[in-house]
């Protein structure tokens, strides 16, 4: 899910070591099945040793050429000195989310703060400066950015969106769950938001937040693919099952990594709950290897690899 604007076969054996190239509509995905290594096995139980599970392994999407070319474009035009501030600040946020789509993190930063210091009434801005605190663990600066996006711009709801994320990851879950429970009030079909809101939840008081889940269930859009994650978190289908029919309709190799971007995140996300480190670290690196880096499932998947670490060093 993207994180700037309104929203991105199962086979159990014995086997070690076998690679199948499989057809989904016009194009191959390459399946891997591969018993022991660490680094990126998917491992199906806690026991890490039972069986191997077959999945599909993201092949990383390459740069976007047409922002490439941009950036290489708003680069010829920020020269120009007859610029006024607005439409240089202008200028330099478009840039800046054409360094953010091809993982150029730091340039975008700069050019968002450059942005907002030419247009101090430039929500988008701020919104996006919030989102890169947010990955830094900044929270406190996150916080205040999305503070003034709300301020300049009380509709924008990804603004509030991404507050609630900052939230959860300061551990603020209360506040968190507020944020993203109004967001979900607008958006009560998005399979996303009602995902979010249950992670929120969860944090407090698991119960609760699954018996809601189960309620804002019967809201979601059922042609949306990503109810059926919804439907894996409630125990309704298998991870079999989830990831034998999360590339159902999928047309072409990028929306492939959109989804495997996303599913995989949450997957991460359900083992992480449940103490199976070794898979959830596994999901989250698939999450990486996508380089899908807008989503929003991208973008924290570094940090809910850091806290799981974190989580091994402090027992050891």
């Amino acid at each position: 899910m993207s994180v700037f604007a309104p929203f991105s076969v199962t086979f159990k054996q014995p086997l070690l070591n076998i690679i199948i190239t499989m057809k989904i509509g016009v194009f191959s995905v390459l399946l891997i099945l591969i018993f022991g290594l660490t680094g990126c096995t998917i491992y199906p139980s806690s026991s890490m040793n039972s069986k191997v599970e077959s999945i599909l392994i993201p092949e990383p999407q390459p740069i976007n050429f047409r922002s490439q070319l941009a950036i290489a474009r708003y680069n010829q035009i920020l020269t120009q000195t007859s610029l006024t501030n607005e439409e240089r600040a202008e200028l330099l946020f478009l840039r800046g989310s054409h360094y953010d789509n091809v993982g150029l993190a730091g340039l975008a930063q700069y050019d968002y703060g450059r942005a907002k210091e030419l247009k101090p009434d430039m929500a988008r801005a701020y919104n996006s400066l919030g989102i890169h605190y947010t990955q830094q663990m900044d929270f406190i600066q996150a916080y205040e950015a999305f503070d003034s996006a709300l301020e300049i711009s009380p509709t924008m709801d990804f603004a509030q969106f991404n507050r609630g994320i900052a939230l959860y990851y300061g551990k603020r879950y209360d506040l968190a769950t507020e944020d993203f429970d109004t967001f979900y009030q607008q958006n009560q079909q998005n399979p996303f938001a009602a995902l979010w809101l249950f992670l929120a939840q969860r944090a407090t008081d698991p119960s609760n937040a699954f018996t809601q889940l189960k309620t804002n269930r019967r809201q979601l859009d059922e042609q949306s693919w990503a109810t059926i994650i919804v439907d894996f978190y409630l125990g309704d289908i298998t991870r079999g099952k989830l990831l034998n029919q999360f590339v159902t309709g999928v047309k072409n190799t990028v929306e492939l990594n959109q989804r495997m971007c996303e599913v995989y995140f949450y997957m991460g996300k359900h083992y992480s709950a449940r103490g199976e480190k070794g898979l959830a670290l596994n999901y989250f690196k698939m999450v990486l290897s996508t380089n899908i880096y807008e989503y929003v499932e991208h973008r924290y998947s570094r940090i809910e690899i850091d806290t799981l670490r974190q989580r091994v060093d402090d027992k050891s």
